[in-house]
């Protein structure tokens, strides 16, 4: 089997994540891992303006708290280093959504098995929110960060606890690195207290399903898995081949716990009617903005029909195909068809995810996706989807109005990450 570097060439129905070379399914996971991250930056600043100012801090806190706990421990067992000191806690921050190497550049020192600091070489969310004043600063660093970190450290051990050395607001202006913390085993009489939540969202389909793990890798070289000693300069160049395809797949699934959480979260305190709008806006933002990116990732400089039917493909929102059934192929120059079947996606027991808001009408992150990478292009639904539950064609009609800019994308751009380019920082390990 011969490797790609890009996706430049043409659109192939069969591929698979499995079809790319190490270091593209290396710059994938970053991605995908950012995408993840930066579905918070369309869904708060639609919480304020559906619900207040006041509601945000809460929501932000209960989403995290329900999902990171599921996640790490799939992401333990994925790459088998399951354990209870302060190694395994880092190994997991290397991996997390919430912490997209990079952009949140997280430095480590090790000290012993029960303690460890971390610091921030680079943090885009603080730069996001900084010049919003020392409230917004405060309401992250502070209210967020307090009980969501405990809660992703006691998935590893229930007295794990993070504490900060110092933090933002930073003092002196500028200081850096601007934050530093401690991660340290605690009373054992004082175990961390999980949010109730993080129950009903374990029970979900989406926490529970199966990784499909390639059968040998496809290029030689890397690490088989993550089992050896935490690594503070640890890169995704360090992984395998198959280990790549299968943290790729692992970062959707965090990107869809979340989003999960999110969601229920919208829907205890505002309602499911708000909640449905909510989850949305979210996804359509967060599709287009990925969207946008993959195609750079991807070397896909074209905006041809092939192109729009690629970013579809690869995009993290359809992933993993064990829980979402997701087809693409091209039928004719100008129209690409979607297929879904039935599939775990539609078989939660709640309206709690991205798939519940979808019918046979054209969803509005459908559109966006295919907008971003052509603006003549659009969905149409396919009266008649067959053995598919829905389906849809993308079409590019020249002559038609261009797609305006939703305005879920340009929430999403007022992040620094929307632009935000990663380095190769590591050759890919022998």
């Amino acid at each position: 089997m011969t490797l790609r570097n890009d996706y430049s060439g043409p659109f192939d129905a069969d591929l698979t994540l499995s079809n790319f070379s190490r270091q593209l399914l290396a710059n994938l996971g970053r991605e995908y891992l950012l995408n993840g991250h930066l579905q918070d930056r369309v869904g708060m600043p639609l919480v304020v303006q559906h619900c207040g100012p006041d509601h945000y801090v809460q929501f932000a806190i209960e989403e995290w708290m329900a999902a990171s706990p599921i996640y790490s421990k799939r992401m333990q067992r994925a790459m088998n280093f399951e354990g209870s000191d302060v190694g395994t806690v880092f190994k997991n921050i290397q991996l997390d959504i919430g912490a997209p190497p990079q952009f949140m550049d997280f430095q480590f020192r090790l000290d012993r098995p029960d303690y460890g600091e971390f610091w921030l070489a680079h943090c885009g969310a603080l730069l996001d929110v900084e010049p919003f004043g020392e409230t917004r600063v405060k309401s992250m660093c502070h209210d967020i960060e307090d009980p969501t970190f405990d809660a992703t450290a006691a998935a590893t051990h229930p007295c794990m606890k993070m504490r900060p050395i110092h933090r933002p607001p930073r003092s002196p202006a500028g200081r850096h690195p601007a934050c530093r913390w401690a991660i340290f085993i605690g009373d054992e009489q004082d175990p961390y207290e999980q949010h109730p939540n993080l129950e009903i969202v374990e029970r979900s389909k989406i926490a529970q399903t199966e990784i499909v793990v390639p059968d040998g890798d496809g290029e030689p070289g890397g690490w088989a898995d993550y089992s050896g000693p935490f690594d503070p300069g640890f890169q995704l160049e360090d992984l395998s081949h198959s280990a790549l395809v299968v943290i790729a797949q692992e970062a959707a699934v965090q990107s869809h716990l979340l989003a999960r959480a999110f969601i229920l979260c919208a829907d205890q305190r505002v309602g499911p009617e708000t909640a449905g709008e909510l989850g949305a806006g979210q996804w359509t933002g967060i599709a287009a903005l990925t969207a946008e990116r993959l195609r750079s990732v991807l070397g896909i400089v074209d905006d041809g029909i092939d192109a729009i039917a690629k970013i579809f493909q690869i995009h993290p929102c359809f992933h993993p195909r064990s829980y979402i059934d997701f087809r693409i192929e091209v039928i004719d120059p100008e129209i690409a068809r979607i297929e879904i079947g039935d599939c775990p996606a539609f078989a939660e027991a709640d309206s709690h995810s991205w798939f519940a808001g979808l019918s046979e009408s054209v969803h509005p992150a459908l559109d966006a996706i295919a907008g971003v990478v052509n603006p003549h292009a659009r969905c149409r639904t396919v009266a008649n989807p067959g053995s598919a539950r829905f389906a849809w064609d993308v079409v590019i009609d020249p002559s038609s109005e261009p797609q305006p800019v939703p305005k879920e994308l340009k929430l999403a751009k007022l992040s620094r990450g929307a632009t935000f380019q990663f380095e190769q920082r590591r050759l890919l390990r022998a």
